[in-house]
Order: structure tokens, then sequence, then C-alpha cells
């Protein structure tokens, strides 16, 4: 280890020490930002190739989804479809989750995080086993730069019951309100995605794919200076489907076409985005997307996401499904555990690359 890789990682300890997170820093009123969250300069310079497009993430109005064979859902299923494919993300509204259910998460969310430090401490841990848990970056010894930003995590990739007493007081009516809301809405989304590709509507439910949740509450203090800092760097999920809600401030962004388009928050939407694991499955009919999160100079950010990773314990084999197998579309993945893939995505640090070559078929 040289000087300057020793001096990161006491950097690195220090921080992670004080159990206090960004927001910590925030509070100590730090004027310039750490050098430990400030990207390499190749990156940055890779970034200012890439220029930002007006285009907009597909928005997807769900009144009408309950009719069945109607025109009106024929259609939903043909945008999700396009979406899909093209996209790999897209906002949907009239889900059927109450505004009020939605506000009181996100609020959750930020009492959880601006709440007094001391508050927040004993729930700091990097213990995997751990069901809940507050931490700065998952990857903060593995990545070449910090990001800006705390999470709160709720792990039930494991276990699949969660007990409310587990949850901080300040968020745990709200999040128990939430998933109940939004695994009703799990099941639709389902249906829809099963249509899309031209399989039965119960087909990707018998999968099982919503018995596996990772959930976060990520919060994204004011940055100072956004230009040298993320707050959160690209990647791709490793989900089947993750189910982002969002506040009114913004940040996140998809690549598309080698452009990155702002997913501007709409009141009461939530954000779809097709994971590593259902690309796989479908066998590269949907795409998983690289995505990013940008910091702000003056508000903070917060949001609530729901990764759905299916089952992984006991383990149970996925793969591509038959059905989307053909002469003109071979398989292009081996069949896998989702625990052995998991594993091996946050193995790694959190990048652009795609945790697909775990499972693809070398020609």
């Amino acid at each position: 280890m040289d000087i300057l890789e020793d001096d990161r990682t006491k950097q690195l300890k220090a921080f992670d020490d004080t159990k206090a997170g960004v927001k910590g820093l925030v509070d100590a009123a730090v004027g310039d930002i750490p050098n430990i969250f400030i990207r390499p300069p190749d990156e940055v310079a890779e970034d200012l190739e890439v220029s930002k497009t007006g285009l907009q993430v597909p928005v997807i109005d769900l009144h009408g989804v309950g009719d069945k064979g109607s025109l009106r859902r024929e259609n939903i299923i043909n945008e999700i479809k396009d979406a899909s494919e093209k996209w790999g993300f897209f906002q949907v509204v009239n889900h059927g989750i109450p505004p009020k259910v939605l506000d009181d998460m996100l609020k959750g969310v930020r009492g959880f995080h601006e709440q007094d430090v001391e508050m927040k401490k004993d729930y700091y841990s990097r213990d995997p086993e751990r069901m809940v848990k507050f931490h700065t970056n998952y990857d903060l010894y593995l990545s070449p730069a910090a990001n800006w930003r705390d999470t709160l995590e709720i792990d039930m990739m494991n276990n699949y019951h969660l007990d409310p007493k587990d949850l901080p007081s300040i968020c745990r009516d709200a999040t128990v309100d939430y998933l109940s809301y939004v695994m009703k809405f799990v099941d639709t989304l389902f249906e829809l995605l099963s249509e899309a590709l031209g399989l039965e509507p119960n087909y990707l439910k018998s999968l099982e794919l919503e018995k596996g949740k990772l959930m976060v509450g990520h919060y994204y203090p004011a940055c100072p200076k956004p230009d040298l800092t993320l707050g959160i760097g690209k990647h791709t999920d490793a989900s089947f489907i993750t189910l982002l809600l969002q506040d009114e401030i913004g940040g996140l962004q998809v690549l598309h076409q080698n452009q990155w388009a702002s997913v501007d928050p709409i009141p009461s939407a939530l954000v779809v985005n097709i994971g590593n694991l259902l690309q796989i499955i479908s066998n590269d009919k949907f795409k998983s997307v690289i995505h990013r999160a940008i910091g702000n100079v003056t508000r903070a950010r917060t949001s609530f996401a729901c990764f759905l990773h299916g089952v992984s314990t006991p383990p149970k084999i996925y793969g591509p499904i038959q059905k989307l197998i053909t002469e003109e579309s071979p398989q292009i993945y081996r069949e896998f555990t989702v625990k052995d893939f998991v594993m091996n995505f946050y193995s790694r640090k959190l990048d652009d690359k795609s945790g697909l070559n775990y499972v693809r078929i070398l020609d």
C-alpha cells in the first residue's frame, strides 16, 4: 500500500468512525468537500464528453389499468413494453397509492436523517447480517471516491419477515403503510410486465420476484460543490425491478443514447426501472440502464427505493425464460441463483460495469 492510499484509508476510517454520515459533515459546517469525496480527474473528464438531453423518461398513466381486456389496458401494456425495451426506466401516475402514504414515507426518511445524530448512531453499521441499519456508501472502502449521501437500509433479502419494532420509530408507521400499498401495486406491475413480454399475466408473479426486498431511504445533503462529487455514481441495479419514490428536488439522471436524461419529479409518481435480473430472464428483451444522481447546492434531496430481488433462500434457480428463447433470439445468459449474483454484484464498487457479464454465456 502506497503512502497516498494509506492516507486515504485513514481518512475514510476517521469519517466512518464518526457514525454521523455526510449530514454530520454538513452540520459541522465543513466548507470544502473532503478529498475522499472528490471524483478522479479522468472520471470528470469522461463526463464532459457526455451531453445532456431534453428528452424525458416516459410517463405512463395507469388510469383504467384494472379494466382487463380493454383497449386502454392494452395501450398501457404497449407503453410499458416500449419504455422497458428502449429506456429501461419509466414513471407511473395513477398507480393507486394515496399521496399521503407517499408523502409520509418521504417525511419519515427525511425525519430519520435530520434527527439528532445521537439518535441515529445506534443504527450505524456495516454488518451485512443486520436487517435495519444506517450507513454512508456501502462501498466506502472500495470506490475511488465516496458519494455525497447517507442511507437508511432495510434488508429483507434473506429474511422475508419484517418486525416493525426493528424500524426507527420516526419512520416506522410510514414504512409499514408504504410497503403494504407498494406490494399491491407490484402485483399489478408484474402482470403488465408479463403481458408486455408476451407471457401469461401471472407468469412473473409465479417466479416470486417480489419475495426478497432491499429498501433504502437515501438522503443527499445540500452539496457545496456538486461538480466535484456525485450523490450516487453511475450504475445499474442488480434487482429484477426497482421502485423509486423521490421528492421534488430532482437530480436523478438516466443514460439514454449516450446522453444524460433527467427524471424530473412528478407529484405522487413512482419511478420504475428494469434491473439486471429482469434483463437476464427476459433474455435482453428489457434493458437495465445506467443511471446516477447529482447533488444540489442549496437543498437536500430525499428518496426511498425498493429493490425486488426474488428468492435468495432457500436457493432458487433462475434463468432466461424459455418462451423468450428462439432461433432469432438464442439464450444469452446461464442459469444462476440470486444469492450468488447479488454477492458478486455487491463485492465490488458501485459503477457502470453491469453485473450481466457474471452470467453471460461466452461465445
